[in-house]
């Protein structure tokens, strides 16, 4: 092999998380030889698009089901995120982040009254959200507390922002943090390549270095971060890592409506439900639509629409007893089991519309069936695991590392909100691993200050570790 292919890290997948950790080692690192393989033709074509996701920037104040001490470790990655885009020119910067509205909101007495204690211990955190009453949803967001003109019947109270950035395009991100890469690679003398429309078949270890077989041929790296989703495991196992989990790929499915919001708007969370609350967005990549959704659906595959990822699922469901005995343990509980069948009948042509409407209606009460349609070609895959040792499903991110010079990015928690904080994680252990210096001022002053500043923010501990 040739010194063109031996690289310092080696990075696959090209989503916003593999392209935030190119671009944190390309500018904060002195590594002098990076590259980013991605088996598709450009970044962010697969859960980072912006049809496959939910565009939130989720800083934990309008998500009920953290804790305070959670909400604080989301705020800080959050923040990155907005810190980052800030500082672009207002061109690239108007591509990615947007203002709007965001709040969750309460129906009935148990839910306000909950929201109303919530507001009193997050109020610190969060200095700019806003206890707002029936009147101030109404100025906000009318069509939430408004049915023809008249107060809705239910008792409501919110918690939130009337103007923040809180969506985000992934994909543009993503894209950011590649033309970013681009632009250093070009100005320096410093190797920071992407690879798109290149597979990565396996990996193999070969004394000090990590041998990668690509579809362009083998490549060498003296450390490895795979972010391919469920596709991470499948490799990890393929190496002998990770055998104690087992794949359960959830897919969330969107409705359209014309216009309903003017920004986000949660509902709180079933604590006994392991997957997000239904909310309404206010689409940024589709013109005069408000989005609906998540549903949640386990289908047989690690991405949505992509049958060839069949077989994929069934190599990392690791399907025995302890995988069977956690299933039966969820559905035995009467929230799931129901929240189980009803989104399934959500799928179902026809009916749908007319089920899903019921549950939307929380958020605008006068919704007809009429009103909304099936997103088609919308929604994508959380590949969440299941911990075959201790049978249960792993609630937050997982992330495996061998100690050598490997890392396998799992089901990042939130999503694609924490990809500038995870990727701060995985090049702490590709610094330490190789012994490289980071540029821990720059990274401050670049990444923790600005819109946000957040440098008296402990930095989390790692996520999950095998």
């Amino acid at each position: 092999m040739t010194a063109s292919t031996h690289y310092d890290c080696i990075i696959v997948g090209g989503g916003v998380t593999g392209t935030a950790l190119l671009y944190e080692l390309a500018r904060f690192t002195d590594l002098k030889r990076l590259l980013l393989l991605e088996r598709r033709e450009r970044p962010a074509q697969v859960n980072s698009h912006a049809h496959n996701n939910s565009q939130t920037i989720h800083c934990g104040d309008i998500e009920t089901n953290y804790s305070l001490e959670k909400a604080a470790a989301v705020k800080r990655t959050a923040s990155m995120i907005v810190n980052y885009a800030t500082k672009l020119p207002a061109r690239e910067r108007e591509r990615i982040i947007f203002t709007m509205p965001k709040m969750v909101l309460g129906v009935g007495a148990r839910e306000c009254g909950y929201l109303r204690g919530r507001f009193q211990a997050f109020r610190s955190l969060y200095p700019r959200m806003r206890l707002l009453e029936r009147r101030d949803i109404a100025d906000i967001e009318p069509n939430v507390a408004l049915v023809d003109g008249t107060w809705r019947r239910d008792e409501i109270v919110a918690t939130g922002t009337p103007d923040d950035y809180c969506a985000v395009d992934f994909q543009a991100l993503a894209e950011s943090f590649a033309a970013q890469c681009v632009r250093m690679d070009r100005s320096s003398d410093r190797l920071v390549s992407q690879l798109y429309g290149t597979e990565v078949s396996g990996i193999e270890k070969d004394g000090g270095l990590y041998v990668l077989q690509t579809s362009r041929g083998p490549m060498l790296a003296r450390a490895v971060v795979v972010c391919a989703g469920g596709h991470s495991l499948l490799m990890a196992q393929k190496m002998g890592f990770g055998s104690e989990y087992s794949c359960l790929p959830m897919a969330g499915s969107f409705y359209f409506a014309p216009e309903a919001l003017e920004g986000k708007v949660y509902t709180v969370q079933n604590p006994k439900l392991p997957f997000a609350a239904v909310h309404g967005d206010r689409d940024i990549a589709t013109d005069g639509k408000t989005r609906f959704g998540p549903t949640a659906l386990m289908l047989p595959m690690l991405e949505r629409y992509n049958p060839a990822t069949i077989r994929d699922f069934f190599q990392v469901l690791n399907l025995d007893r302890d995988v069977i005995a956690t299933l039966w343990d969820l559905m035995k509980v009467r929230d799931i089991r129901n929240y189980v069948l009803r989104n399934f009948l959500y799928e179902v042509p026809w009916l749908n519309r007319r089920l899903f409407v019921r549950e939307i209606r929380k958020i605008v009460p006068d919704l007809t069936a009429g009103d909304i349609e099936y997103a088609h070609g919308f929604g994508g895959v959380r590949p969440q695991l299941i911990d075959r040792r201790t049978r249960e499903l792993k609630m937050g991110e997982v992330k495996i590392i061998d100690g050598h010079g490997i890392v396998f990015n799992m089901t990042p928690s939130p999503g694609g909100t924490s990809c500038l904080g995870n990727a701060e994680q995985d090049m702490r252990l590709v610094a330490e691993h190789l012994g490289a210096r980071v540029d821990w001022p720059a990274f401050e002053r670049e990444l923790l200050c600005g819109h946000e500043d957040t440098r008296d923010v402990p930095t989390p501990p790692l996520a999950a570790v095998c």
